[in-house]
């Protein structure tokens, strides 16, 4: 080990310098980065809405809308080719995603049914795709009729196909407004996913993203009022359609120029009235068009109709040459340069609902960058202090690993250009805490050896070797949890999951590969003649504890706080947040001095929404205010909210942030919520059964499910808010309570075949014992971590750090009273066994 080879030594500076290189970045402004030379990195941290502020919407294209539309569409062409080409008589009814025709006359059901048969196109191929996908099944019915059925295969291709042009109107339409790095992706078969970081105006975005914005012109029927048709009935091929100013318009259905053919459009004002208008400009098709309608129809009025409102209606005074025309409305001026845009980015294929909103104002995102720095800044030095104190010399060799660990991960976040959200940053500062670990297992198991009788150099190499495996068992068991939190979580939460898993990795190369090589350096220079590793003395070296004859004691007490829990959740419930059980959380500061709850109480219940809650939130400034479910669905729950901002703000209050999640969402959350914990207990089985013996599979998940069960009783007794984030939590205890027992169950892997004559409990008790200075070690510095999120972090994630921090304590008790003892329970007295299953290994391996 003294003797380490020099390329070992470049790759650990190469590492190191790469992490530095692509962490700078972030510290530099960016116009001093474009000075710098192209081979430089000059990529940044990408910082989530939480931390700058900017808005998310989830979009889901209407499925039932698709579908309509396109069973209104094959109606037309179907009476087309009956009536007009084939002269045969019939009725059409339809009934969801189905036609059936009846026949007037049944000896020309052949030639219709096989005239019919030029609506099933396969589906790829009309939307430019391979292998074609049957939309339809056209058939013959029971009683002698034509059934035209929608596939489930063909509306899923085409919900698919409108979803891929939304997502590039969407885009255009984001673009023209000017923001900077939008993210705009598909998520799923049917949803839009739309974050817009530094634009926390909502409403605006919603209204310019949402509005299917379909302009077409329309003739107004010349001699009939809307009025009129009410009374006396429709006549043929028209329809009454909404005006802008409260009335109604009779025009006829037939579209006289449609949107498509529009290839410019500018907002400008009115040179008489000097009122907001938007002009507009056609192709040359759509312009020669345009002209011919206005020559043939001087003195009729001419309808402009967006989303199936009439904007305007003006007579034509005189032909219309050029192409070009305005569009006057009760517009302002940013509304007529929405509605501009909306024209230039064209129409949305299909209405898009929006089922989940996150707005984050600019000043609280500056608030939370500030509270994760403090919060990482005091969680750092602590760590830093506490092992300089515990292992002296040895603790500084920890906090050098530990600084080039966290710049690591900052480079790797830079050079991916990863997302940093605000539980990301609680994953940088847990991966403080839980990256000291490693080391004090090295530092603890070196100590063990110098005690055992070895000299320094082999103490510190046997301490290296043997903590190795015990390293990897630990840390993998972590992965495993970020990994499903990846996976199956979304937005923040995806976030801390890369931190985490970035963490656990760099922790792998600074704890073992880099301490290991300034260790074998100092040594080398130094060569002490004591080998003194710790400062401070946790536990006196013969310190031994029969912890296994409370184990009745600790069973009973666990018995007694797992049924507690169950109760307290049955009887109280979790306090669900917006994420699971749907509707709205807007939180608002007060402009002066501290919140007047009691006013605010008054203002917001008198809008009539239902069962709101307001609440301090943080500082007496700052209040939450949750409004249930609308009845009205998803776009009754956008109403609320705008009611809801409008009257605070007319109070004396700016809005910080709001979330909107429908039921819809709610419940898949609920449910992929409760999956990401199952699978995360089902993968980790799987490891542990596979790194050790059954017995300590089943003893690990016992005390996982003794933790969960426990958080989940600490969320049903404080109140404190049950929702996604509070998930991560469960997910990241799960990973450190493995890590825990994972340490001594590999403690007890090793005494099983060092010491085969121990009865079991004294060989448990030995085990804990001997990892014991490590578990109260590693649980302090991980404690020092949180709490320093606790208390800096702010309100936002403080459930999320509590539920954490409650979950090393539980995981510590856990590990030692619970899993550990359940071993003796199992029946793990089969040493013989382990001892011929080492000889076949061994006889394997000779062979």
């Amino acid at each position: 080990m003294l003797n380490s080879s020099p390329l070992r030594a470049v790759f650990i500076v190469l590492v190191a310098l790469a992490g530095i290189l692509f962490t700078l970045p972030n510290f530099v402004a960016p116009s001093t980065l474009d000075k710098l030379p192209d081979w430089l990195p000059k990529k940044q941290i990408v910082l989530g809405l939480d931390l700058q502020g900017g808005s998310h919407l989830l979009l889901e294209v209407n499925r039932e809308e698709i579908v309509g539309e396109r069973i209104k569409e094959l109606r037309r062409e179907a009476r087309s080719i009956l009536a007009n080409d084939n002269g045969i008589g019939h009725l059409i009814n339809t009934e969801g995603s189905k036609l059936t025709i009846e026949l007037t006359d049944q000896e020309n059901f052949d030639t219709a049914l096989n005239a019919l048969q030029e609506l099933d196109i396969p589906l790829s191929q009309t939307l430019g795709g391979v292998g074609g996908v049957d939309e339809m099944v056209i058939d013959r019915t029971s009683d002698g009729n034509i059934s035209i059925l929608l596939t489930e295969e063909g509306i899923t291709e085409r919900l698919s196909s409108v979803v891929a042009q939304s997502i590039e109107v969407v885009r255009r339409r984001v673009d023209e407004l000017g923001t900077t790095e939008p993210t705009i992706q598909r998520q799923g078969n049917d949803r839009i996913l739309v974050q817009v970081p530094g634009f926390d105006d909502s409403e605006r975005l919603k209204d310019v993203i949402s509005k299917t914005a379909r302009l077409t012109f329309h003739m107004v029927h010349p001699t009939m009022s809307a009025a009129q048709a009410k009374v006396q009935g429709l006549p043929e091929g028209t329809m009454i359609l909404p005006s802008q100013d409260g009335g109604d318009e009779l025009v006829f259905e037939e579209v006289a120029i449609g949107g498509e053919s529009l290839v410019d459009s500018q907002p400008g004002f009115d040179p008489q009235t000097n009122a907001p208008i938007v002009t507009f400009r056609f192709d040359t098709r759509g312009g020669v068009k345009f002209a011919e309608i206005t020559a043939n129809n001087i003195g009729k009025r001419f309808a402009v109709v967006l989303d199936n409102q009439v904007i305007t209606a003006p007579v034509i005074n005189s032909a219309i040459p050029g192409g070009s025309g305005q569009i006057f409305g009760n517009f302002t001026a940013e509304s007529a340069n929405d509605l501009a845009v909306l024209l230039r980015a064209g129409a949305l294929p299909a209405t898009l609902d929006i089922i989940e909103e996150r707005s984050v104002g600019p000043s609280l995102g500056a608030d939370s960058v500030a509270a994760g720095q403090v919060a990482g800044f005091v969680g750092g030095l602590l760590v830093i202090i506490f092992m300089i104190a515990a292992y002296g010399t040895f603790g500084v060799f920890a906090n050098i690993s530990l600084i080039v660990n966290v710049t690591l991960i900052l480079g790797t976040l830079s050079m991916l250009g990863a997302t940093l959200t605000l539980p990301g940053i609680a994953g940088i500062v847990l991966t403080i805490g839980m990256a000291v670990d490693a080391n004090v297992l090295i530092y603890e198991r070196i100590r063990e050896e110098k005690r055992a009788g070895r000299g320094s150099i082999q103490a510190i190499e046997a301490g290296f070797q043997r903590a190795f495996t015990t390293i990897l068992d630990a840390n993998v068991t972590t992965l495993i949890a970020a990994a499903i939190l990846f996976f199956l979580g979304s937005g923040p939460i995806r976030g801390f999951a890369v931190t985490l898993a970035i963490g656990i990795i760099t922790t792998l190369f600074t704890a073992y590969i880099l301490t290991q090589f300034m260790i074998s350096k100092w040594y080398a220079r130094r060569r002490p003649k004591n080998l003194k590793i710790a400062l401070l003395k946790i536990l006196p070296s013969d310190f031994s504890f029969d912890f296994m004859t409370y184990r009745k004691f600790a069973y009973a007490f666990s018995i007694v706080t797992v049924v507690g829990s169950l109760a307290l959740f049955g009887v109280k419930g979790l306090n669900l947040g917006i994420d699971f059980k749907g509707g709205s959380a807007i939180e608002v500061q007060s402009n002066e001095g501290p919140a007047d709850i009691a006013e605010l109480r008054e203002i917001v219940g008198g809008l009539n929404l239902g069962d709101v809650q307001v609440q301090e939130f943080g500082t007496p400034q700052d209040v939450l205010i949750r409004v249930e479910t609308q009845p009205g669905g998803d776009e009754a729950q956008q109403v609320a909210v705008t009611k809801v901002i409008e009257a605070v703000e007319a109070a004396g209050y700016d809005k910080r942030r709001s979330e909107v999640v429908g039921p819809t969402v709610s419940g898949e959350l609920a449910t992929t919520g409760a999956l990401a914990v199952l699978a995360a207990m089902v993968a980790v089985l799987s490891y542990i059964w596979m790194r050790f013996e059954w017995q300590f599979a089943i003893g690990a998940i016992a005390a996982l499910v003794h933790d969960v069960v426990l958080t989940i009783g600490l969320f049903a007794l404080t109140g404190l808010e049950f929702n996604l984030a509070s998930i991560a939590a469960i997910l990241t205890i799960v990973g450190y309570s493995l890590n825990d027992t994972v340490v001594i169950y590999d403690r007890v892997r090793e005494n099983l075949r060092k010491y085969r004559k121990k009865s079991i409990s004294a060989l448990i008790n030995l085990s804990v014992n001997q990892t014991l200075s490590r578990t109260i070690l590693t649980s302090i510095t991980t404690l020092m971590a949180l709490g320093a999120l606790v208390v800096f972090g702010g309100e936002v994630i403080r459930s999320f750090t509590l539920a954490m921090a409650w979950g090393v304590l539980v995981g510590t008790y856990s590990t030692i009273f619970v899993g550990s003892p359940l071993l003796i329970n199992f029946k793990l007295t089969a040493r013989k066994e382990v001892a011929k299953k080492e000889e076949r290994r061994a006889d394997g391996a000779s062979v």
